[in-house]
């Protein structure tokens, strides 16, 4: 039995985070995710993220504080999640990501994801939580 509907992309993430400044800052500067709505009475910011949404939630507001402690080093609010990007040029993300001090882990690596097999860069937000920045699939799977 179907369920009546399918899924077409992911609509939203909501992201736990100690310093609500700090991480529009990260997610603007690094990202170039835009403030598109505030609800400061619960501590949550809406940010565009493409097609999609990331939204940011103050550890210290109404809406943060129903889900237990601050992220903290062992415990993350995610494992991680993925941007596909475009373009996907090596030297200039790392160049990019250096500037804001958000140095990225490791080499780049294919990846599986929405659209098959693609090049994936990793760094971490203020909070801990890991972003995969992910480049166009390509026909050719990896050996």
């Amino acid at each position: 039995m179907t369920p009546g509907f399918s899924v077409q992309r992911i609509d939203h993430l909501v992201l736990r985070v100690r310093d609500l400044a700090a991480s529009i800052d990260f997610y603007g500067a690094v990202l170039g995710c835009a403030v598109v709505k505030r609800r400061d009475d619960l501590g949550l910011v809406h940010l565009r993220a493409g097609a999609s949404m990331i939204d940011l939630v103050s550890v210290d507001g109404p809406l943060g504080r129903k889900g237990g402690g601050a992220p903290a080093t062992g415990g993350r609010n995610l494992d991680h999640f993925c941007l596909r990007i475009d373009p996907f040029d090596e030297a200039a993300l790392r160049a990019h990501l250096s500037r804001h001090g958000a140095a990225p882990e490791g080499a780049v690596v294919r990846n599986f994801g929405a659209e098959g097999f693609g090049p994936s860069l990793y760094l971490t937000d203020p909070d801990g939580n890991q972003i995969e920045l992910k480049g166009p699939s390509s026909p050719v799977a990896p050996a």
